[in-house]
C-alpha cells in the first residue's frame, strides 16, 4: 500500500509554523528573564528621600487587625515619618474578603494608635487591587497638590507599582519593607506575568 507523502506546500507550511512557534517561546522566555532580573533588581533598592507623601501599600487584615505583612509595611512606613521622610502618610486598600473593615482603614487606625496625628492620616478604602489602588492613590495626589511619594510594600511589589505611578505623571521612589528572608523567587515570578497583565490592560 502506498503512503502519500507532503507536498513540498505542506512542509513549508510546517517549517513556517514550527519557526513561528520557536521564536515566539524565545521571545516570551526573553521577556520572562528580562522583567524578572527587573523585578529582582528593584526588590533589594531603597529609594528613600525626601516626598510630599508616604504611600503604604495594602496587604491583608483581619477583622480590624493588620496581617504580619501588613503591619511590617505599617511599621516602616511610621518609621519613614518619624525621620521626616513625609508630612502625609497614605494607606491603600479595600475591604477585600472583609465588608466590616478595608485595608486602608486598619493601616490608618494602626498608625494612629502609633501615635501618628490622625490629621496627617489620608485612608484610600475602595481600591481591589494594586492597578486600582495606585490611580485612587494618583487622584488623592493631586487634589492636594503632592507630587512625588515615597511607596512602602514588600520589595518584589515595587517594580510593577513604580511602573504604575510614573505612567500617571508620579514621581515615585520605592522602600520596601525590611524582610531578613528577601522576596521569595516565586512571588517575584507572579509579578513578572503581572505585570505583563497590566500592560495588556488585562487588570
Amino acid at each position: 500500500m502506498l503512503v502519500a507523502q507532503p507536498s513540498a506546500a505542506a512542509q513549508a507550511r510546517k517549517r513556517l509554523v514550527l519557526t513561528t512557534v520557536a521564536t515566539l517561546l524565545a521571545v516570551l522566555l526573553l521577556y520572562v528573564v528580562t522583567t524578572y532580573r527587573a523585578v529582582a533588581h528593584e526588590a533589594q533598592l531603597d529609594e528613600t528621600r525626601h516626598a510630599d507623601v508616604i504611600v503604604v501599600f495594602g496587604a491583608a487584615e483581619y477583622a480590624g487587625k493588620p496581617s504580619p505583612v501588613y503591619r511590617a509595611r505599617l511599621d516602616h512606613a511610621a518609621d519613614l515619618f518619624q525621620q521626616g521622610i513625609a508630612p502625609i502618610i497614605i494607606t491603600t486598600g479595600g475591604a477585600g474578603r472583609d465588608p466590616r473593615f478595608s485595608e486602608g482603614q486598619v493601616g490608618r487606625s494602626y498608625l494612629a494608635a502609633r501615635g501618628i496625628p490622625k490629621g496627617q492620616l489620608i485612608a484610600e478604602t475602595q481600591s481591589e487591587d494594586t492597578s486600582e489602588s495606585a490611580k485612587r492613590v494618583t487622584a488623592i495626589m493631586h487634589e492636594n497638590g503632592m507630587h512625588s511619594c515615597v511607596a512602602v510594600s514588600d520589595g518584589y511589589h515595587m517594580f510593577r507599582i513604580k511602573r504604575m505611578m510614573q505612567a500617571q505623571d508620579v514621581a515615585i521612589y520605592g522602600a520596601p519593607r525590611p524582610d531578613p528572608r528577601g522576596s521569595s523567587r516565586l512571588l517575584m515570578l507572579d509579578e513578572v506575568f503581572k505585570y505583563a497583565a497590566w500592560k495588556l490592560h488585562l487588570e
